[in-house]
């Protein structure tokens, strides 16, 4: 895709996971550098945001849209889904083709039956 300025940049979006990010990270640090612990980590993380937003701003202006969490629920449902299994619409089971007979069910070939052990 090329480049458009007409597209919305989500900034509200960016700037809040990219708050996210910082919480976490923070946390992290926290727990792992307990006696390390200098402000040069969270200056880092800090002087981070400016670039992650930018960045989200070009790849918006591209064209580039992460899905919600609410997409990518709606996407994984099959359409008209609903939330458990009505009388009106039979199981998803019914549907389905009977599998090929293999040894494991009794529709291979069999065993030659030998002397019995003892």
């Amino acid at each position: 895709m090329a480049w458009d300025t007409s597209r919305p940049v989500p900034w509200r979006r960016l700037v809040r996971d990219w708050l996210v990010y910082v919480g976490v990270m923070s946390v992290v640090f926290v727990v792992i550098y307990r006696d390390r612990l200098t402000p040069g980590v969270f200056a880092g993380l800090f002087a981070s945001g400016p670039i992650f937003v930018g960045i989200g701003a070009i790849l918006a202006k591209f064209g580039y849209q992460r899905r919600t969490l609410r997409d990518l629920r709606a996407s994984s449902r099959p359409r008209g889904a609903t939330s458990g299994p009505t009388k009106a619409s039979p199981p998803a089971t019914a549907s389905r083709a009977k599998p090929a007979p293999t040894s494991r069910t009794g529709g291979g070939p069999q065993r030659p039956a030998g002397q019995r052990k003892r």
